[in-house]
């Protein structure tokens, strides 16, 4: 077999190909896909940046603090990059006016135009700029603090902003535990009550830290003053340390009542006398109605006998009729005058005696 040289092989004559003419025929970026190709690069470009500016500025996680602490406001810039050269600034984002808070620009506060309530109660770390930590510390915490943040940041490249949700808490009045109601089985009914809390919080019926009662009812309202509570809750004799807490956040007050036999014993007794209390109570109420009754009739009547006696006396005088006549009865005594005669008077008394009396014949 005969093989033919190397070089004769390399010598060949190969069909060319055109790879200027293959590319043109096989990339997507064909003559006229051109446009629609650098259309669709312009728009991920813009898309990333976008998205490269808004990821610059790790997001924060909801504050909460007391009325009168201190807090930190988190803001930070991802990677840890120096801040020390960028504008930093603080606003109230849910405020129309996006009053301004803090603003640090060209390495110093300026505050000149900071809101009013915030003065004095602002301030940046410098020394934690060069990690990339832009938190904002606000002291002495108010009411009127409570809402939402906005860390903006700025360099000459890129910029970015956060926003942080702040809610300012207060500490209400300890809990009052009372009793609201019992009865001779030997169940209690607590009532535990409180007011002045922000934003609301929860009431918890304890035995001890791990056993928790149910609450028979609930009630919450609120005012300028802000939340009150009020849960009632049934317990047996065999309880004998209740707790109710009163719960914000992780601040927390509680109050503890502690009940023993005798007080239960008392309780029972107290309910079981009470009926009979209340039952000789309307007895005597009504005991006391009905002579009072009898009372005001028997007065009634004497005074209608009073005006029957005064009106038959005049009666007797009108007619001249001799007074020993009225002493026939002293009870009631009817005067009729006849009916043929102007003198003659028929007097009955009011058992049945009858006189009659005639002027002509004196």
């Amino acid at each position: 077999m005969t093989t033919a040289p190397r070089s004769a092989f390399l010598k060949r004559d190969y069909p060319r190909v055109s790879w200027s003419s293959s590319f043109q025929q096989y990339h997507p970026c064909h003559t006229e896909m051109k446009f629609i190709c650098l259309t669709v690069l312009i728009i991920s470009g813009a898309t990333y940046s976008r998205s490269e500016n808004n990821n610059f500025v790790r997001p924060a996680d909801p504050v909460f603090a007391l009325a009168g602490e201190d807090v930190i406001l988190p803001c930070s810039v991802k990677f840890s990059l120096n801040a020390v050269d960028m504008r930093v600034e603080w606003s109230r984002s849910d405020r129309n006016d996006s009053e301004v808070v803090h603003l640090y620009e060209d390495h110093e506060d300026r505050n000149t135009n900071q809101s009013q309530s915030y003065r004095g109660r602002t301030k940046l770390n410098h020394e934690e700029l060069h990690r990339g930590n832009i938190s904002l510390k606000l002291s002495s915490v108010q009411v009127s603090d409570e809402g939402r943040y906005k860390c903006s940041i700025q360099s000459e490249y890129r910029s970015g902003d956060t926003t942080v949700n702040f809610t300012v808490g207060v500490v209400g009045r300890p809990p009052v535990i009372t009793v609201d109601g019992f009865d001779y089985t030997g169940l209690l009914r607590l009532k535990c009550e409180s007011e002045g809390w922000y934003p609301e919080p929860v009431l918890e019926w304890m035995l001890t830290e791990t056993t928790f009662l149910s609450s028979e009812t609930a009630e919450t309202h609120r005012n300028e003053n802000g939340f009150s509570v009020k849960h009632t809750v049934t317990v047996y004799e065999k309880h004998r340390k209740i707790h109710c807490r009163i719960r914000l956040k992780n601040h927390k007050l509680d109050t503890l009542i502690i009940t023993s036999s005798n007080m239960f014993q008392l309780w029972r007794k107290s309910a079981i006398q009470f009926p009979v209390i209340v039952g000789l109570g309307g007895f005597t109420v009504v005991l006391i109605a009905v002579i009072i009754h009898k009372y005001i009739v028997h007065r009634k009547l004497k005074t209608e006998n009073r005006k029957i006696h005064h009106e038959l006396d005049e009666l007797l005088q009108s007619q001249r009729i001799p007074k020993v006549i009225t002493h026939l009865e002293t009870d009631m005594v009817n005067a009729t005058l006849g009916e043929d005669s102007t003198n003659a008077c028929l007097i009955q008394t009011r058992h049945g005696r009858e006189v009659i009396y005639d002027e002509t014949e004196q």
